[in-house]
């Protein structure tokens, strides 16, 4: 006898974030393999054409929406989406985020609008867009789950990245903070917090490198988007159904050995000498 061990089936989950062809694409994929239908959200209609209409015309449950996360309108028109969808919703995956190369900096070099943009598309877009599904789920008094991502850096230091890490840790705390406040209603709320994962976004500034690699991870090698989505999918999932309130570390045991800073104290995983001496400057 067959079960639906996830408990997705027939329900509604928005992935914010989804259109990269990173971890937001492959949670979407993963999500809707589990059952689910999936609201993916990306602000950039190109990305959405390029990375999540695939997996339409392969037949998934699966709604592509163009809209900016960190935006109310953008908000407004991802939970639109959700109400002219069949379906129960359950769950909120914030994936949209991250940092550019010029994020990179001593922390004597950060100005405020370094450090508020961060903390913008970040912290702020993860709260905004939680706070958003939580009052729509309590309104309807349905359970869920709301799932986020940090990083590693905001579980441990992050040198010469520091507005990034913050944000990351801030999230952490939120994450916390919103799993108390929500309990009762049954809506949990957990994060992961990944290592050093191989998607477009990170090939900016990290390059192959199978010893350092072998060197900086207990495990010997950079995850993938799939291996990060998997932990997600447990969390968002019936599985995970007593669990609230956690950050889950994903990094293949690179915490475990925290071997990845030069004598420079700057990543190992840092492929360009030349970007390596300007944030340091």
């Amino acid at each position: 006898m067959s079960r639906d061990f996830f408990g997705l089936s027939g329900r509604i989950v928005i992935v914010s974030g989804a259109g990269g062809g990173g971890i937001g694409t492959a949670v979407v994929r993963m999500v809707a393999e589990a059952g689910a239908t999936v609201i993916a959200v990306s602000r950039s209609t190109e990305n959405l054409n390029k990375h999540i209409e695939p997996l339409v015309a392969e037949g998934l449950s699966v709604v592509p929406v163009a809209a900016d996360a960190a935006t109310d309108e953008g908000i407004a028109t991802t939970l639109e989406a959700v109400r002219s969808t069949e379906g129960t919703l359950h769950g909120l995956v914030n994936v949209a985020g991250g940092a550019g190369p010029a994020a990179w900096m001593p922390s004597t070099r950060v100005k405020r609008e370094d450090w508020r943009g961060l903390f913008e598309w970040n912290l702020e877009t993860m709260f905004f867009m939680s706070q958003a599904v939580a009052a729509e789920l309590k309104a309807q008094q349905l359970p869920g789950s709301i799932v986020s991502i940090s990083s590693i850096s905001g579980m441990n230091t992050a040198p010469f990245h520091i507005g990034y890490g913050t944000a990351k840790a801030a999230l952490v705390a939120a994450t916390r903070t919103m799993a108390v406040e929500l309990a009762l209603d049954n809506i949990r709320v957990n994060a992961v917090a990944p290592g050093v994962t191989a998607t477009p976004a990170s090939s900016t500034y990290v390059d192959e490198d199978a010893e350092r690699d072998r060197r900086a991870i207990a495990m010997g090698r950079r995850g993938t988007p799939e291996e990060q989505a998997g932990p997600i999918l447990f969390l968002l999932s019936d599985l995970s159904s007593y669990i609230t309130g956690q950050t889950l570390l994903t990094d293949g045991g690179l915490n475990l050995k925290w071997t990845h800073l030069g004598a420079d104290n700057t990543s190992l995983f840092l492929k360009d000498e030349s970007f390596r001496a300007a944030i340091t400057q």
